[in-house]
């Protein structure tokens, strides 16, 4: 389902502010061993409640193990696990293409994320994706992660775009109130969802797109201005 854009998509370069997880990257069986891992090895014994994790996935691991009542400590391993087994994460099919197309039509793209900016980078930059990127915030570089608008913000005033020309794409709830917080167009991506798209759809983006080639339509090339 795709919904009109109500904003305008013409004239000068747009911003495109991407999520990481779910929407570049299917991260999910890494983060789910990495997860059942640093719950092992701080909790002890018991299931790990990943299927909880899950639902607040888009927002800083911290905040999620203090909403879900976890040690602070299972951080540690988690992000230890996770560079482990950044070269097992796949890449959404048509993402890098479409991101170059974005870039060929002279816009400037950046991803948002509720990783931490060192860890972010470095996966994308395994991934051989970082260059397709003018910049790549995490959570921990902003004073208040999603739902909050300042990441969105933050990538704004780096790629130097107003916010009526700036589009935040994610696939969890946070994200669409993230974007809609910055004053943004909320885009949410349903190529990667894991169960949640009715919670998503209920956040009311503005725009829904089913696969990442979708996107395109939504962003003709930028016009140049002549000498």
């Amino acid at each position: 389902m795709t919904i009109e854009l109500n904003r305008p998509a013409t004239g000068g370069p747009l911003g495109v502010v991407f999520d990481l997880d779910g929407v570049i990257v299917d991260s999910f069986a890494v983060m789910r061993q990495a997860f059942d891992l640093a719950y092992a090895e701080v909790v002890g014994e018991g299931h790990p409640p990943f299927e909880e994790y899950n639902k607040h996935l888009g927002r800083y691991f911290p905040d999620i193990m203090r909403i879900m009542g976890l040690p602070l400590a299972m951080e540690e391993p988690f992000v230890r696990e996770s560079y482990r087994l950044a070269g097992e994460v796949e890449v959404h099919d048509g993402v890098p293409e479409t991101i170059a197309e974005l870039r060929e039509r002279g816009h400037r793209i950046a991803v948002a994320t509720g990783k931490s900016g060192p860890r972010a980078r470095s996966l994308l930059e395994t991934l051989g994706l970082i260059e397709l990127f003018d910049v790549v915030i995490g959570s921990d570089e902003i004073a208040r992660p999603k739902p909050a608008p300042d990441i969105v913000r933050h990538a704004m005033d780096v790629l130097g775009v107003p916010a009526d020309r700036s589009m935040m794409i994610g696939d969890a709830v946070t994200d669409i109130q993230s974007g809609q917080a910055a004053g943004v167009t909320a885009i949410a991506a349903v190529w990667g969802c894991e169960g949640n798209t009715a919670e998503l759809l209920a956040a009311d983006p503005d725009v829904v797109l089913e696969r990442p080639e979708e996107l395109l339509a939504l962003c003709p090339a930028a016009a140049v201005a002549s000498a």
